[in-house]
């Protein structure tokens, strides 16, 4: 006889959650069939509205289990045994109670049993937010990080270096390591967390810069790109003139010039400056003096934004060497000393000093700001 044909066993059809559900109904029915109540548990206890007055916030704690969450719904009085007993079987009947995710939610106060479930498997935790600016050092940043009220504070009052440590960073300067924006988080994020995240983000965006650098820069690392970068966030606000900036500071480090920019003066000086910057200020002996010391500080002075990354490694072409502020919050630009002293004559002593504009300003007669209208 002919040995019969194997055959493989049918694999049972995929069951939909609505499915599920139809059939967790059934068995609560099968259950309580004898007291004729399955249909009435469900009903008013599963697809029933939470006995909430208003939008409740709620927080699965770390390591919590599905028993755990039921007996604390219990204990506020958002669900009672029967409602518990049934919530706890429809997530193990659905084989979703591993599913659910630590975090703080927001649950509207027309939520059902079941509606709240799906919520936790979501994962859709409440985010709060955290922003520091272009511009900003690394003292500022970090006073802003222990007093947010949602950050989780592991870090203590400690120096530098040994916050870099515990980052996983010990060897490195933090001073514009961290990128500027806003930064959503979910309840329970610590500080070690936060500035690990605001760290990698300026590894990408510095990274991202520098792949797409322009030619002939005087510099041959990303860190120092990241150094000059934080030179020109401080420099300017007006987003158009950061390329220009930058190819001033370019122009000045190909010619072995001193960068003369104040910014690096006032974070030598640090807690002591006093929103004022004087000659003496100029003469200070410290590395980040860029009156004093020829090519980049020693680290970066502030975190750069992506505009100041992109300009520091794409400057544009300009013989400009000096620029002096114009009161309006931009800057005017020259290619001589001759012209810029003039400029400075101009926007800067003109009103403090009017005999001395009016004496020394013509002495330039060949200068765009003295012609100007």
């Amino acid at each position: 006889m002919d040995a019969p044909a194997s055959c493989a066993p049918a694999q049972p059809p995929k069951i939909s959650k609505q499915m599920f559900r139809i059939l967790f109904l059934l068995l609560l029915l099968s259950i309580a069939a004898a007291s004729g109540g399955g249909y009435w548990l469900y009903k008013n206890h599963l697809t029933a509205p939470l006995p909430l007055q208003k939008d409740l916030h709620y927080t699965v704690e770390s390591g919590a289990t599905l028993h755990q969450i039921a007996a604390d719904l219990r204990a506020q009085g958002l669900l009672n045994y029967p409602a518990a007993l049934a919530w706890v079987t429809l997530a193990r009947y659905e084989k979703r109670a591993h599913l659910i995710k630590l975090g703080e939610y927001l649950i509207p106060k027309s939520t059902t049993p079941q509606q709240l479930l799906d919520i936790l498997i979501a994962g859709k935790t409440i985010q709060y937010s955290l922003s520091f600016p272009e511009g900003w050092n690394f003292r500022q940043l970090m006073a802003a990080v222990r007093k947010h009220p949602k950050i989780v504070q592991t870090l203590g009052d400690i120096d530098n270096k040994t916050i870099m440590a515990k980052l996983g960073w010990e060897e490195m300067h933090p001073e514009g390591r961290f990128f500027p924006d806003t930064y959503l988080f979910p309840t329970g994020t610590t500080d070690v967390e936060f500035l690990q995240r605001a760290y990698k983000m300026m590894e990408k965006e510095l990274m991202a810069a520098w792949e797409n650098r322009g030619d002939n820069l005087p510099f041959n690392t990303p860190y120092e790109a990241l150094i000059l970068a934080s030179i020109i966030e401080k420099e300017t606000g007006v987003g158009e003139e950061r390329p220009l900036i930058a190819s001033v500071f370019v122009q000045r480090l190909k010619k072995n010039m001193l960068l003369q920019t104040d910014p690096t003066v006032i974070y030598a000086l640090g807690t002591a400056f006093d929103g004022n910057i004087r000659k003496r200020d100029l003469k200070v002996k410290n590395p980040y003096n860029t009156y004093v010391n020829k090519g980049l500080p020693p680290t970066p002075i502030a975190m750069p934004g992506r505009a100041a990354l992109q300009a520091a490694v794409n400057p544009v072409d300009s013989q400009a060497l000096y620029f002096v502020a114009k009161g309006d919050g931009s800057h005017y630009f020259s290619a001589t000393y001759r012209e810029h002293r003039c400029a400075v004559i101009e926007f800067q002593l003109k009103e403090k000093s009017p005999r001395r504009y009016r004496s020394q300003c013509r002495k330039y007669p060949s200068c765009a700001v003295c012609r100007r209208p």
